[in-house]
């Protein structure tokens, strides 16, 4: 374990010397450059701390960059924006996958955040459920269609031997669940951070995460992608977009605090929740870029059948199975998005 410290530290440290360098030959570039890039962001509001940071920090404007951010109480919005071409670039969830699915085009760079490693499952205070092997004691268990909460109640029910049509699942938002759990409307529910820590700094209880039925570390992907032709006319922004995510995440490496306060801000948690968030959902639990770009890892976007393209083949059953889409993705669909031409361009530059 110390050794794997030891590396993390490492490779931290050559993560913001590197990030720094391109930063620096940025900076060097003639005064009278080109005006920064306009274009339009949509996300929803979600665990996105490296994002956010970003933001904050002013990098976008630094790499020449202007992007005007739209933030949404889902990702539902985004698939309106990207058919229309309103939008530019987003990150999202599972919204990729309602994209995909009814073709809207759509290129994946890399990871914003394994949302999955923030999700859980949430129960009363006085529940007897002790965790996700226990599922069907409960009455009403709250899961939103069409989200990540609802894949991991899928793959819940799965790990647990339980028919999901056997469950009374009950289609409300996660920030609801309080006050279900109050008025016995819920006694259980499934969610994504940052609704479990916040639950659980009420008293609720979590008695499971994704990491414990679900395979892979986790069926949540949030990713940063564009659409295609946005990326065609601006060849270059999908590799600075990686910078800039590099920049942050060095950046944070050094004062992890900015990511916390980040979370707080946005999200509005206290700063115990959103330390709690940060820890769950950082490092070693979002991939580094080389984890992305290495075969066999759970976020590889360049297995064909593993990795990133198995998370999403995966939620895209979960969902087709539970009604939300009416069928699942095929593997052509899902390889077709994924492009880590972006990340592989920024590894290699970062080694010159």
């Amino acid at each position: 374990m110390k050794q794997k410290m030891n590396d993390f530290k490492y490779r931290g440290l050559n993560r913001f010397i590197q990030a720094a360098a391109l930063f620096a030959s940025a900076a060097a570039l003639p005064a009278h450059a080109a005006e920064p890039l306009k274009f339009t962001w949509g996300a929803p509001t979600a665990d996105y701390y490296a994002l956010y940071v970003a933001i904050d920090q002013d990098l976008f404007k630094e790499a020449g960059l202007d992007p005007e951010f739209h933030f949404f109480p889902t990702g539902a919005p985004l698939l309106a924006g990207l058919k229309s071409g309103s939008i530019d670039v987003v990150t999202t969830g599972l919204a990729t996958v309602f994209a995909l699915g009814q073709g809207i085009p759509l290129t994946l760079i890399g990871w914003e955040t394994n949302t999955a490693a923030g999700e859980g499952l949430v129960v009363n205070k006085d529940s007897p459920i002790r965790d996700y092997r226990d599922i069907a004691q409960a009455k009403a268990i709250g899961a939103p269609a069409g989200t990540c909460a609802q894949v991991a109640l899928g793959l819940l029910a799965r790990k647990a031997g339980v028919d999901y049509k056997s469950l009374n699942v009950v289609n409300i938002a996660p920030p609801l669940y309080a006050n279900s759990f109050r008025s016995k409307a819920l006694d259980a529910g499934l969610g994504w951070a940052p609704y479990p820590q916040v639950l659980q700094e009420q008293g609720y209880k979590v008695v499971s995460w994704d990491a414990d039925y679900a395979p892979g570390e986790g069926v949540c992907p949030s990713l940063y992608g564009a659409r295609p032709e946005f990326l065609k006319a601006h060849p270059d922004v999908g590799v600075k977009l990686v910078r800039i995510r590099a920049k942050a995440l060095a950046l944070i490496e050094q004062n992890p605090q900015l990511a916390i306060d980040a979370l707080a801000k946005r999200l509005s948690l206290s700063q115990p929740v959103a330390k709690e968030v940060y820890a769950r959902v950082s490092h070693p639990f979002t991939p580094t870029f080389e984890q992305e770009v290495e075969p066999g890892t759970p976020w590889s976007l360049v297995d064909e059948r593993g990795g990133l393209a198995g998370k999403l083949y995966i939620a895209s059953e979960i969902l087709h199975e539970t009604g939300s889409i009416p069928a699942a993705l095929s593997w052509e669909q899902i390889q077709a998005a994924i492009d880590p031409s972006y990340i592989q361009r920024y590894l290699k530059e970062a080694k010159q």
